[in-house]
Parts: C-alpha cells; structure tokens; sequence
C-alpha cells in the first residue's frame, strides 16, 4: 500500500530507531463501545466481515500504527508499495511492526508490516509531509452528478430490485446475498442498473459514500484511515464492467493499493467516488479512483492493482 499524507512536525516523532509495535487482537476491549452499523473505530479488535471489507480493515489498522500524533492531509507526494501477501485469519491477533524509516524537516516515512503467524500479510509504505504553501495548484473538474438526496440508497436499492416479480432467480439469490451483508459504510449508486436491461458497459462507476455514524471534526487520520477502508471497497470491480456477461468470476484480490490524500475532509460526510479501469489483462486488472468532496475540491487519489480470475462463459456451456 502507498500512502502520503501531512505531518506536523518532525520534533513531534519520536527520535528512536527500534520499530514501534502495536498488537491488535479480534476481541474488543472492554468499556468501548461502536453504534452496531458504524464503521471500525479503533485498532484493537476486529469482526468477522467480507474479504473486502477485512482488507480494507488491515490498510486502515496498518495506517493507524505509523502513529502520527495529529491530523493528515495535503501531500500528493511519497514512495512506497505495499499489499495484502497472505490470507488474513480475522480469529487470530494481527502484530504491526513500524519501523521510523525516515523523519526529515519536510517529509518522513514510516513503514508498516502486519504479521499473523510469524509471515506478514499485509506491507504498507507512508510517507508525511510538512503543511507547506504552494503557489503550483490545479486540478481535475467534479463530474456533475445528482446530489446523494436524489438517489437511493444501497438497501432501498436492492429492495426495488427483489419486488420485481420478473427478477430471474440468479438475480434473486445473488441479491439477497448482497443484503445479508453488514456494511459499515453507505452507498448510493449514481447510476444504477436497470436488472431488466442488463449489457456490458465502460469501465467507469461513480457512487456517494460516507462511513455510518459521526466520527467527528478533530480526529483526520481517523477520516482518512476510514477513507482507506472506503476506497478499497468495490474498487476492484470496475474492471469487470465490459465483461460481466462474458465471464464468470472465480475470485478477486488486490495486489497493490495506493492512496495519496490531498485535502482535508471527512469521511462521515458524503464523498463522490470516481472510479474508472484503464487497463486489465494477464488475469489482472488496474483501476483508478478519486474521492470528492461535494464543494467539488479533490480529497483522496488512489489506484489498484488486483489478481481477476475468470472464466468463459462460452467454455463454461460446453463441459
């Protein structure tokens, strides 16, 4: 994974080169308590969820344990490289490793390593810049789209989908799955399929997102932890668009995810998600992402890289 964001000062980061260590478990501490449909607070426990959303927790963990003592934001600049390499078991305790790799007057970097079983299942890269003024500023235009108000959200969603009685059973069970799922973020789609005209499209998608629940003004590396959970959410997906109808999906995984956070915000507030795949091939797939708040200024980059194995349907109807 390869993050950038903002750091304070370089005096705030302590001046030791051991790496710092932080122990997360699957049991939540007692006295701390989460609204059931919220998104993860903390770094001390962690539930059961999708593949998905579980990597998503380990980025956002792992984004957590570089320790920053204040808020985030601004740098779009930084290495690094990272991803998930192993499994995650969410019943057995994840270690973080950092390590204080660099701390300069302008930029230091951390790196993250998360370990079950002695073996590390995720790699993470940060690097934190100074606040800093620059008179070198542009970027893209928000595409217009209907307000979050206007659209329905994910459940009203898939609700309309299941009282259609002309809804083909494959439909039925793959939604009802969908809804079974406990989502700790809300989507409204912004241009949802119509399941009865059903085609392949481009490999372009834009949602409203927001975490459930109030985090709050004070805390921006828990905005942006929760955006690095939201981000990698659907994400991969993308790449399946021109080919749903083509191919059945086997498994997907991501490879590489990289955030770059460029301006305050907050995650609890609604965000428009562009997502867009340029390229996929070689049973991988690369999608991009931006994250906008609805004033129009650009919040988050990112971009990822996923394993997509598929299978013909054309091959498929002739075993």
């Amino acid at each position: 994974m390869r993050v950038s964001a903002c750091l304070p000062s370089a005096a705030s980061w302590p001046a030791a080169s051991e790496p710092h260590v932080v122990l997360a478990g699957s049991r939540r501490p007692a006295g701390r308590r989460r609204s059931p449909r919220g998104p993860p607070q903390r770094p001390g426990y962690q539930r059961a969820q999708p593949r998905a959303a579980r990597r998503g927790s380990v980025q956002r963990k792992a984004l957590l344990g570089t320790h920053n003592p204040a808020a985030v934001w601004g740098s779009d600049r930084g290495p690094g490289l990272g991803g998930c390499s192993q499994v995650w078991d969410p019943k057995v305790p994840v270690l973080y490793q950092v390590e204080r790799t660099r701390t300069g007057t302008s930029f230091s970097v951390r790196s993250v390593k998360a370990v079950q079983h002695g073996k590390p299942i995720f790699i993470c890269q940060a690097s934190f810049q100074q606040a800093q003024p620059s008179p070198l500023q542009h970027q893209f235009s928000m595409p217009a789209v209907p307000p979050p108000e206007e659209l329905l959200d994910h459940e009203a969603l898939i609700d309309q989908y299941l009282r259609d009685p002309n809804l083909q059973e494959r439909y039925r069970v793959g939604l009802n799955r969908i809804a079974a799922k406990e989502v700790p973020i809300e989507i409204k789609l912004v241009n949802p399929p119509i399941l009865s005209q059903l085609q392949s499209k481009e490999p372009k998608q834009m949602f409203w997102v927001r975490a459930r629940g109030h985090i709050g003004e004070g805390d921006m590396k828990m905005h942006c932890c929760v955006a690095a959970y939201i981000s990698d959410y659907a994400f991969l997906g993308t790449a399946l668009l021109p080919h749903q109808w083509q191919c059945n999906v086997h498994f997907m995984v991501s490879l590489d995810h990289s955030m770059w956070f460029h301006n305050p915000f907050r995650a609890d507030h609604w965000m428009l998600y562009e997502c867009e795949s340029p390229w996929a091939g070689g049973s991988r797939g690369l999608v991009q992402g931006r994250l906008w708040r609805r004033d129009g200024i650009l919040a988050v980059s990112c971009a990822q890289e996923g394993v997509i194995r598929v299978q013909s349907r054309v091959s498929e109807s002739k075993l």
